[in-house]
């Protein structure tokens, strides 16, 4: 393998890799190792395929707040012959000792470009005001840039998060939790588990609580499962992209909730009304969102009736949870990082 094949393998990575990059920062750490202690080989795998994981995790949990939640199959994935293999490594390996860390710097910079257009969005939903807000122009920011494309599926469930949220909040529902009295004898012989899981017991048998959204908050790798959900019933899944049998298959068999709600670009409406036709799971669906209907309350909740007292809680609620889901968009302490390993001496590696 030549080494321009072996930064081909490594450009491809990245360019598949959503906005955390996950499985480039380990290759960098991989080659870092190799760099200053010389403590692996590059050719053999097995003295780096584990160890590498938590040479990751140490850049990215003070930079991004999180380390990969995908499987570890998916996660190894990285060295198959079709990614980044140990032949390919061991090439960047000897480019990278000979220009002192250029391959490490070269990742970094990438990593550098994503965060720098995310910081691009965090801005534009901190700089907005309700009046000037759009959030078709918002979600465009991300489809026009090939490097957060990736990453759109995090910030629709942040904008349809806030929104949701923000409502509800306004809104002052409250639930109530109360027992039926003919099932006091069941409360008493499980006492301690009622009070403990269900917050009841036989002298309070009911409480209220402010209803609330929440987010699941774990990015995925795939595609799968539960987006947010609601403490009054409905469990809310956001798609953004083409919805097939398998996809849709995939949404309502791993949320038990039959009170699904799912969010959706209006293209799309129609397919999954027929798909969940076909695969007999309408009844558990409470009910379909498209993107036309999230422009419309937006514009209601920013420039509406109520804006006053929804408009600025809706802005904040976005920019902090890009913040949360992207911290690097707004840390500092990255380039700090940057400058101490070296690379902001460092020109383009071509």
């Amino acid at each position: 393998m030549k080494l321009t094949e072996a930064k081909a393998s490594l450009d491809k990575i990245i360019k598949k890799a959503r906005v955390h990059l996950y499985k480039p920062i380990q290759i960098a750490e991989i080659l870092y190792r190799d760099r200053v202690n010389g403590d692996i080989d590059l050719s053999d795998l097995e003295t780096y395929r584990i160890k590498s994981k938590k040479w990751r995790d140490l850049i990215c949990i003070p930079f991004l707040g999180r380390t990969s939640t995908s499987s570890a199959k998916y996660q190894d994935d990285l060295f198959n012959p079709s990614a980044v293999p140990p032949e390919a490594i061991s090439i960047l390996g000897i480019e990278n000792r000979n220009k002192n860390g250029i391959v490490e710097c070269y990742i970094y910079n990438k990593f550098r470009q994503r965060y720098g257009q995310m910081a691009t969005a965090l801005n534009y939903s901190r700089d907005a005001t309700k009046e000037t807000f759009d959030l078709q122009e918002f979600i465009e920011l991300f489809w026009n840039e090939p490097g957060l494309k990736r990453s759109l599926d995090k910030i629709y469930e942040i904008v349809v998060y806030s929104l949701f949220s923000v409502i509800v909040d306004e809104l002052n529902v409250n639930i109530e939790v109360s027992l039926n009295p003919l099932k006091i004898n069941v409360l008493k012989e499980f006492e301690t588990f009622a009070e403990k899981v269900i917050c009841i017991n036989s002298k309070n048998t009911s409480f209220k609580s402010k209803a609330n959204i929440n987010r699941v908050g774990v990015t995925n790798a795939a595609d799968r499962g539960l987006d947010m959900w609601a403490n009054f019933g409905p469990a809310i899944q956001i798609k953004h992209l083409s919805l097939n049998e398998k996809l849709a298959e995939n949404i309502v068999s791993k949320i038990t909730s039959d009170r699904i709600v799912i969010v959706c670009k209006d293209s799309e409406e129609s397919v999954i009304k027929s798909l969940l036709n076909q695969i007999g799971w309408k009844l558990r669906i409470q009910s379909i969102i498209t993107e036309s209907e999230l422009i419309e309350w937006y514009k209601r909740a920013l420039r509406g009736t109520f804006s006053d007292s929804i408009g600025d809680k809706l802005l904040k609620s976005i920019s902090d949870e890009i913040v949360l889901e992207f911290p690097s968009a707004d840390n500092a302490d990255f380039m700090k990082f940057y400058k101490e390993r070296g690379y902001d001496i460092f020109k383009e590696w071509k």
